[in-house]
């Protein structure tokens, strides 16, 4: 990417002397100014977050997270995936993977000058999420490549830092990010989809029906041993015995009440 006119001479500035929440990022020592999300932007950046956030391969991601690359660079990508630690702080390293959302009033030249800085400073992928255009797309920047858009109903992947293809329309639609979320946390937890999950939970429930038929069969064919014996079971043990639902227990009593000499024997600790 070529990089645009703008700050070339070094600036006074450090990243040391901003604070979190200050609304610049540094360029060569010089001030950019950040001003606050519009609520189109907010909305959207929102909905990306938690999808890149969530990625089954994605150990740490941020919003507006400060990384600085020199004492003089600060810069904030929108969303970065990859290098945000549990610290406070800016960021020591890149992220793999920036997104950055573009509305109306966008100053083009800054932000080309931002994704030749990220990709200068180590990112891999840079996705540039167009809201102000008809139709939205998202710009797909990587190092070495020519720059391409994709659109909703297309795929946004980053090979080594995401393990799942991210729908287009999911850096924006809540819907769609809604959909990429409790996949990736299915996931997360070994499933491969929300049918999966019913299946497993339909198996189970076969699995215990079963179990629970058995258990039953099982105490009834007690019941009965105690009764063709001559004993009177009472109320209190025939519920214990109908609500037993451990086979071990029930087999036991049932060989007790085979072999036993009283009804007393059979329900014995």
């Amino acid at each position: 990417m070529n990089k645009p006119p703008g700050l070339r001479a070094p600036g006074p500035f450090l990243a040391e002397q901003l604070k979190s929440k200050d609304p610049y990022e540094l360029s060569h020592g010089h001030a950019i100014f950040t001003p606050p999300t519009g609520q189109r932007g907010g909305r959207a950046n929102l909905e990306g977050g938690r999808v890149l956030g969530t990625d089954p391969d994605v150990a740490s991601a941020g919003i507006d997270v400060g990384f600085s690359a020199a004492p003089d660079a600060l810069r904030a990508p929108d969303i970065s995936v990859g290098n945000v630690k549990d610290e406070p702080g800016w960021a020591k390293t890149a992220p793999p993977l920036a997104v950055e959302y573009a509305d109306v009033g966008q100053d083009e030249a800054s932000l080309a000058e931002k994704l030749s800085e990220l990709f200068a400073a180590g990112t891999r992928y840079i996705w540039v999420v167009r809201l102000a255009k008809t139709p939205r797309h998202v710009e797909v920047h990587e190092v070495g490549k020519a720059m391409r858009l994709l659109h909703a109903g297309e795929q946004l992947t980053a090979p080594g830092v995401l393990r799942n293809p991210v729908p287009v329309e999911a850096m924006w639609d809540r819907d769609a990010a809604n959909a990429a979320t409790l996949r990736n946390l299915l996931n997360r937890e070994g499933y491969e989809s929300l049918a999966a999950v019913r299946e497993e939970s339909r198996e189970q429930g076969i699995e215990q029906g079963i179990e629970r038929g058995e258990a039953r069969g099982v105490a009834q064919s007690l019941l009965d041993a105690c009764e063709a014996r001559g004993w009177e079971v009472e109320a209190a043990q025939r519920s214990m015995v109908l609500s037993c639902s451990d086979l071990t227990q029930l087999r036991t009593w049932l060989r007790r009440a085979v072999t036993a000499g009283s009804l007393a024997a059979v329900f014995v600790p």
